[in-house]
Protein backbone atom coordinates (compact mmCIF):
# COMPACT_ATOMS: atom_id res chain seq x y z
CA UNK A 1 0.00 0.00 0.00
CA UNK A 2 1.46 3.70 -0.83
CA UNK A 3 2.32 5.82 2.05
CA UNK A 4 1.48 9.37 2.33
CA UNK A 5 3.44 11.92 3.77
CA UNK A 6 2.74 15.59 4.04
CA UNK A 7 5.41 17.67 2.67
CA UNK A 8 5.31 21.75 3.76
CA UNK A 9 7.10 24.19 1.74
CA UNK A 10 8.97 27.07 3.47
CA UNK A 11 9.42 30.31 1.35
CA UNK A 12 12.02 31.92 3.40
CA UNK A 13 14.67 29.15 3.36
CA UNK A 14 14.12 28.53 7.11
CA UNK A 15 13.14 25.04 7.04
CA UNK A 16 15.76 23.68 8.93
CA UNK A 17 14.69 26.40 11.74
CA UNK A 18 11.04 25.42 11.33
CA UNK A 19 11.87 21.61 11.48
CA UNK A 20 14.36 22.46 14.40
CA UNK A 21 11.52 24.29 16.72
CA UNK A 22 8.88 21.69 16.01
CA UNK A 23 11.33 18.93 17.43
CA UNK A 24 11.33 20.61 20.64
CA UNK A 25 7.44 20.80 20.74
CA UNK A 26 6.47 17.33 19.95
CA UNK A 27 7.38 14.12 21.72
CA UNK A 28 8.47 11.32 20.15
CA UNK A 29 10.17 13.15 17.26
CA UNK A 30 13.42 13.12 15.16
CA UNK A 31 15.43 13.98 11.90
CA UNK A 32 15.41 11.23 9.27
CA UNK A 33 17.65 12.74 6.94
CA UNK A 34 18.52 16.27 5.71
CA UNK A 35 19.95 17.35 2.05
CA UNK A 36 21.89 20.22 0.63
CA UNK A 37 22.21 21.94 -1.85
CA UNK A 38 24.97 20.93 -4.15
CA UNK A 39 27.32 23.22 -5.29
CA UNK A 40 26.18 23.21 -8.92
CA UNK A 41 22.53 24.64 -9.65
CA UNK A 42 19.88 23.29 -11.92
CA UNK A 43 20.95 23.19 -15.48
CA UNK A 44 24.52 23.79 -14.44
CA UNK A 45 24.12 27.53 -13.16
CA UNK A 46 25.88 28.38 -9.64
CA UNK A 47 23.52 27.78 -6.93
CA UNK A 48 23.55 31.17 -4.06
CA UNK A 49 22.23 28.47 -2.32
CA UNK A 50 25.30 26.10 -1.85
CA UNK A 51 25.62 24.37 1.25
CA UNK A 52 22.04 25.04 2.32
CA UNK A 53 19.24 22.98 3.17
CA UNK A 54 17.03 21.68 0.56
CA UNK A 55 15.10 18.78 1.85
CA UNK A 56 14.57 17.46 5.26
CA UNK A 57 12.55 14.19 6.56
CA UNK A 58 11.59 13.87 9.77
CA UNK A 59 8.87 12.64 12.12
CA UNK A 60 6.08 15.07 14.63
CA UNK A 61 5.09 12.54 17.30
CA UNK A 62 5.34 9.07 14.71
CA UNK A 63 3.96 11.02 11.78
CA UNK A 64 6.72 11.34 9.04
CA UNK A 65 6.72 14.56 7.14
CA UNK A 66 8.77 16.80 4.55
CA UNK A 67 10.03 19.72 4.67
CA UNK A 68 12.02 21.80 2.04
CA UNK A 69 13.12 25.52 1.51
CA UNK A 70 11.45 25.69 -1.94
CA UNK A 71 11.47 29.70 -2.61
CA UNK A 72 9.55 32.64 -2.56
CA UNK A 73 6.54 30.82 -5.49
CA UNK A 74 4.52 29.77 -3.19
CA UNK A 75 3.49 30.41 0.70
CA UNK A 76 1.87 28.10 3.35
CA UNK A 77 -1.71 29.02 3.94
CA UNK A 78 -4.88 27.98 5.67
CA UNK A 79 -6.22 25.95 2.98
CA UNK A 80 -3.67 23.07 4.51
CA UNK A 81 -3.62 22.90 8.40
CA UNK A 82 -2.35 19.98 10.61
CA UNK A 83 -4.64 18.30 13.42
CA UNK A 84 -2.90 17.68 17.17
CA UNK A 85 -5.08 15.94 19.13
CA UNK A 86 -5.15 16.72 22.59
CA UNK A 87 -5.92 14.64 25.58
CA UNK A 88 -7.10 17.23 27.95
CA UNK A 89 -6.84 21.01 28.08
CA UNK A 90 -3.66 21.41 29.40
CA UNK A 91 -2.71 20.16 26.43
CA UNK A 92 -4.54 22.50 24.33
CA UNK A 93 -2.87 24.92 26.55
CA UNK A 94 0.39 23.86 25.82
CA UNK A 95 0.40 23.34 22.18
CA UNK A 96 -1.25 26.63 21.24
CA UNK A 97 0.81 28.40 23.76
CA UNK A 98 3.52 26.93 21.56
CA UNK A 99 2.08 27.16 18.02
CA UNK A 100 -0.03 30.40 18.07
CA UNK A 101 2.01 32.70 16.85
CA UNK A 102 -0.60 34.81 14.44
CA UNK A 103 -3.53 36.39 16.17
CA UNK A 104 -5.51 37.68 13.72
CA UNK A 105 -4.96 33.66 12.41
CA UNK A 106 -6.63 32.36 15.22
CA UNK A 107 -10.57 30.67 15.44
CA UNK A 108 -12.27 27.98 16.38
CA UNK A 109 -9.19 25.81 17.34
CA UNK A 110 -6.93 26.79 14.34
CA UNK A 111 -4.09 29.07 14.38
CA UNK A 112 -0.80 29.63 12.82
CA UNK A 113 2.84 29.61 13.53
CA UNK A 114 5.69 31.43 13.61
CA UNK A 115 6.75 29.89 10.24
CA UNK A 116 3.06 29.72 8.54
CA UNK A 117 2.12 26.50 9.03
CA UNK A 118 -1.97 26.17 10.15
CA UNK A 119 -2.90 23.82 13.06
CA UNK A 120 -6.09 22.60 14.53
CA UNK A 121 -5.78 22.25 18.21
CA UNK A 122 -8.45 20.39 19.04
CA UNK A 123 -9.89 18.02 21.87
CA UNK A 124 -9.75 13.86 20.99
CA UNK A 125 -13.53 13.82 21.37
CA UNK A 126 -13.88 16.92 19.13
CA UNK A 127 -16.37 15.74 16.75
CA UNK A 128 -18.51 14.58 19.80
CA UNK A 129 -18.21 17.46 22.07
CA UNK A 130 -18.64 20.34 19.48
CA UNK A 131 -21.81 19.08 17.21
CA UNK A 132 -23.76 18.40 20.58
CA UNK A 133 -25.98 21.03 19.83
CA UNK A 134 -26.56 24.82 18.80
CA UNK A 135 -25.29 26.49 22.13
CA UNK A 136 -22.30 23.78 21.59
CA UNK A 137 -21.72 25.02 17.98
CA UNK A 138 -22.26 29.35 19.02
CA UNK A 139 -19.72 28.67 21.96
CA UNK A 140 -17.33 27.01 19.53
CA UNK A 141 -17.59 29.37 16.85
CA UNK A 142 -16.65 32.59 19.54
CA UNK A 143 -13.51 30.89 20.89
CA UNK A 144 -10.08 31.34 19.41
CA UNK A 145 -8.40 28.54 21.45
CA UNK A 146 -10.95 25.84 22.43
CA UNK A 147 -12.22 25.93 25.96
CA UNK A 148 -12.92 22.05 26.80
CA UNK A 149 -15.30 23.46 29.95
CA UNK A 150 -16.68 26.11 28.42
CA UNK A 151 -18.40 23.27 25.04
CA UNK A 152 -19.18 20.76 27.99
CA UNK A 153 -21.22 23.38 30.23
CA UNK A 154 -23.11 24.39 26.35
CA UNK A 155 -23.62 21.01 25.80
CA UNK A 156 -25.49 20.34 28.95
CA UNK A 157 -23.16 18.41 30.92
CA UNK A 158 -20.93 18.78 33.69
CA UNK A 159 -17.87 21.20 32.86
CA UNK A 160 -14.01 19.51 33.18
Amino acid sequence: MAHITPCLWFADNNTEEAVNYYLTVFPNSRIISRDLFPEVGVDGEVADMTGKMVNMVFELNGLRMMAFDGGPYFRLSEAFSLTVECKDQAEIDYYWEKLSHVPESEQCGWCKDRFGVSWQIVPRDAEALLMKNEATIRAFMQMKKLDIARLKEAAGGTPA
